[in-house]
């Protein structure tokens, strides 16, 4: 620092007070020689900071005081779409024009647009998503990046498929550094990148090699010493839910809890809720309105946690924040670190618990399956944009390849990053650039995904008392800080801090049990009735009795009623018993057996509460080529305690198969389409019925087609309306 004139840090240091409110604020370590790598040096700087240090003081001060010496105004690409309202009205009380364009904001783009164009913005704040949308990447980029001043790239660390977070869309910014040129400076910041990602990262700002300087490395110490980490394993959801009943009133001040499903989320929410002490669930499903309410409402500390999945995450900044419970672990020791660096930030103490689960390690496989594309997939994705005469929408592919919704948007904003196909005004098109399958690095990160969910067991399994061992240092040496020292606040170091289950009095122990067992031994979830065909089954050659494709809306007179499941299979105390039932063997083969007693009574209950307009008559099964046995157990079962008609099963084609797992709509409905029969003997018994419900009976609801094809087929035959029942709601 010794060749930056002192005019610079002064007027920086001026800057940092008003962007702060605090006349006595100073600089932390790194921060002003990051401020002047990029004003005086113009150099491409790296900032691995932790959580709270701050990173955006450094980047809303370079760009003010880029803009004070003649620069165009500054790019920040941003994923903290909830943290943009709050990151523009902290740049404008230091002096900084800042605007944001996201999809919160629709209304205002035209109006920030021609403030661009009059250079009256400093900072415009971008989510990577804006950079894919067609329009935007057309009109506005090329005049941004023509002026552009200074480029940041917040949460660098979604560039890296190697981090914990990737996303698709990051990787477009690696082509953007390239069109600024060298001269321009760029920043990208991170709390959340060990060794290896900040190597990808820095390999992508420093796409120049003719003549720039190096990428500039900041990297400060991860550990926080206002965390108290700890982890107390229970043996199952009974007992970590009623220790949570007894103990959320003792963290302090209000929090988040961490689910890893959305219905863990909102029975958990419906659980610990009180009139006198709030909690709401915060999902993938919460409404993009109802999100910010929710925001806010912690923040105000109107109610007490936000029951949240991971769509609670970056850019939620509570700096008063004072718990962070997880039900169930992450599978990433850094996924971990960045949820619990929510907490803590202003405060010298906040708590942070871990409540492991059985099924933890099922879920992660789930994700980490869903989210890596195949080989297979990328091809017949390629195949079908380059046959197309027209660009393609989504729902139009769907109907050419056999990948769900969601992994195909993945897919195609892959293949998009990489340049092998582009979106523009209509759909998909294929660019007819030439692209490879990069199976090694695909193999590579699975790898390395696989070596993070055993680290995030290994954290689990640290024993108090240990004086090699601390939880912080754990996590802090995952993301290759290397200068952690053992905290000595964590359970581990001091021993719990935490009271043990049922702590509390034996009447409040009772209370909690029953409010638990009221959520836990709750059965019955609603089954919503397909309505609508999916689009392209011309394509797929599926046709109705009359030669015509299926199309629009199902009519009414051949549509299944509301059906019901015993329970979804991410519920809370049901995941694991349901995943016993529906297990497969070492090859992946599934084990059929008969319905458990368990869940045969608990399946009556599901038919006891049902509020159906007219009690059924008969019970019909739809044939399993793979759990026979479950499956025709329990309609008989149904059938004896009922005293209903049993029906037996629908028949099955010829040339029915076991029907594969995944694909999309399309697809299923086309495997599924000439699947049932419906035999003469059941023809003439859904006569004697005389129009009377029928169940509709299976092992698992999944995507809900066989059930739609089934009553579809019933309905036909000349029965009454149909009622799917099933043991799991695979959800």
């Amino acid at each position: 620092m010794d060749s930056t004139s002192p005019t610079l840090q002064d007027e920086a240091l001026e800057a940092l007070r008003a962007l702060t409110g605090r006349a006595e604020a100073t600089f932390h370590a790194g921060q002003f020689e990051a401020i002047a790598a990029l004003v005086e040096q113009r150099r491409r700087v790296l900032v691995v900071q932790r959580t709270g240090w701050g990173k955006s003081a450094v980047y809303f001060l370079a760009a003010l005081l880029q803009r004070r010496r003649g620069s165009g105004p500054a790019l920040i690409i941003s994923p903290l779409i909830a943290l943009m309202r709050d990151q523009v009205a902290a740049a404008r009380r230091a002096g900084v024009r800042a605007e944001a364009i996201s999809s919160a904001n629709p209304t205002e783009w035209a109006r920030i647009e021609q403030a661009l164009d009059g250079d009256e913005i400093d900072v415009l704040l971008v989510s990577p998503e804006r950079l894919v949308n067609p329009r935007f990447r057309q009109e506005q980029l090329p005049r941004l990046v023509q002026r552009c001043g200074l480029l940041v790239i917040d949460e660098a660390h979604c560039i890296s498929d190697w981090g914990h977070d990737f996303r698709p869309d990051y990787r477009r910014l690696r082509d953007l550094v390239a069109e600024l040129g060298p001269e321009v400076p760029v920043l990208a910041t991170t709390a959340t990148a060990n060794s290896r990602v900040v190597e990808d990262v820095a390999e992508q700002l420093g796409v120049h090699g003719d003549g720039a300087s190096p990428v500039l490395t900041l990297r400060g110490a991860l550990t926080r010493d206002s965390l108290r980490l700890g982890c107390l394993s229970l043996p199952d959801d009974r007992e970590r839910l009623t220790y949570l009943v007894e103990q959320l009133d003792a963290l302090p001040g209000s929090g988040i809890i961490y689910t890893l499903t959305v219905s863990a989320a909102e029975d958990l929410a419906a659980l610990l809720d009180r009139p006198e002490r709030r909690v709401r669930a915060y999902t993938g499903r919460t409404d993009a309105e109802e999100r910010a309410e929710l925001e806010q409402a912690l923040k105000d500390n109107e109610v007490k946690a936000l029951a949240a999945t991971s769509a609670l995450g970056m850019g939620f900044d509570k700096p008063d924040l004072g718990f962070v419970v997880h039900l169930g672990a992450p599978s990433s020791p850094v996924a971990y670190y960045q949820q619990v660096g929510r907490a803590g930030r202003a405060t010298d103490t906040a708590e942070v618990l871990l409540l492991p689960g059985r099924e933890d390690r099922a879920i992660w496989e789930y994700f980490a399956t869903a989210s890596m594309p195949s080989q297979a997939s990328a091809g017949a994705v390629l195949d079908a944009l380059a046959s197309a005469d027209r660009p393609l929408s989504t729902p139009a592919l769907e109907a050419r390849v056999d990948v769900r919704r969601t992994a195909l948007e993945l897919l195609l904003k892959v293949l998009a990053v990489d340049g092998a196909a582009a979106n523009v005004k209509g759909g998909w098109i294929a660019t007819g650039t030439p692209w490879t399958y990069d199976g090694q690095r695909y193999e590579n990160v699975a790898r390395a995904r696989r070596e993070e969910q055993q680290a995030m067991l290994e954290y689990e399994r640290l024993q108090p008392g240990d004086p090699q061992q601390c939880r912080m240092m754990f996590l802090a040496r995952q993301l290759d800080d290397d200068t952690a020292t053992p905290c000595g606040r964590c359970d581990v170091c001091a021993g719990p801090w935490y009271p043990m289950l049922g702590a509390h009095a034996e009447g409040v122990q009772d209370a909690a049990a029953q409010r638990v067992s009221a959520v836990l031994d709750r059965v019955g979830v609603p089954v919503a009735p397909r309505a609508q065909w999916p689009q392209g089954l011309d394509r797929l050659g599926v046709l109705d009795e009359n030669g015509n494709v299926p199309r629009g809306n199902l009519p009414a007179t051949l549509r299944a009623e509301e059906g019901r499941a015993l329970a979804r299979t991410s519920d809370l105390g049901w995941a694991g018993v349901l995943r016993q039932v529906l297990r497969t063997d070492e090859e992946g083969r599934p084990i059929d057996s008969e319905v458990p007693d368990v869940l045969g009574r608990r399946i009556v209950e599901v038919l006891a509460a049902w509020d159906w307009q007219q009690r059924p008559a008969a019970v019909v099964a739809v044939p399993s080529l793979t759990r026979p046995q479950l499956v025709g157990s329990l309609a008989a079962g149904i059938a004896s305690v009922g005293r209903l008609t049993d029906l037996g099963r629908l028949g099955l084609a010829p040339q029915a198969a076991p029907l594969r797992s995944g694909g999309n709509s399309a697809f299923r409905l086309a495997d599924l389409w000439d699947r049932f029969v419906v035999t003469a003997e059941l023809q003439q018994s859904l006569a004697g019925l005389d129009g009377a419900p029928l169940l509709l009976v299976d092992d698992t609801i999944s995507t809900r087609w066989t059930m739609t094809v089934a009553a579809r087929a019933l309905r036909r035959a000349g029965a009454g309306p149909v009622l799917p029942l099933a043991l799991a709601l695979e959800a």
